[in-house]
């Protein structure tokens, strides 16, 4: 039950007579949209659906403004017994995810300057002299747009906000 009272499609039982939602046409709000986008990741994570389906419906889900667009996206699904919980997202779900992130931004810059600084003391060592230090050029920028991107929170400080997938 949401908090109206109305009863949509992803929250019937298993009662095949049980009723459905008399207002199709109600608003929707993000508590039924995060509702709804976990119980497609349950759905995925039991096989019902693939990652290209799952994408799709999230998108319609995001889209969504009438119980009626939510009830069409999951339509074809079972209903899930009462006694599988749906989990949605908390903020301490969250968390781990952008700390993931960052680690997942942070590493190949780490692994590049690893790169640079064993190259240019290669080069130091053969040459028998100390070279011009060549890699801040390619670890202090890369370095300097991932530590804004880090204190200011942005997945990306690329003002389209791609984030390189």
């Amino acid at each position: 039950m949401t908090r109206a009272g109305w009863v949509t499609s992803h929250e019937r039982t298993e009662d095949p007579d049980a009723p459905h939602d008399a207002h199709p046409g109600l608003r929707i709000g993000d508590a039924e949209r995060e509702h709804t986008e976990a119980l497609l990741r349950t759905h995925v994570g039991d096989g019902r659906l693939d990652l290209t389906e799952f994408e799709s419906r999230l998108d319609a889900v995001h889209a969504a403004r009438t119980r009626a667009d939510l009830d069409a996206v999951t339509r074809d699904l079972p209903v899930l017994a009462a006694r599988e919980p749906v989990a949605t997202a908390t903020p301490t779900t969250a968390r781990p995810r952008i700390a993931a992130g960052r680690a997942a931004a942070w590493a190949p810059w780490a692994l590049v300057g690893t790169i640079c600084l064993v190259v240019w003391l290669a080069t130091s060592v053969g040459t028998g002299s100390v070279q011009p230090f060549w890699p801040v050029w390619v670890i202090g920028p890369w370095g300097a747009l991932l530590l804004l991107g880090t204190l200011t929170g942005r997945r990306s400080p690329c003002p389209t906000g791609r984030t390189g997938s």
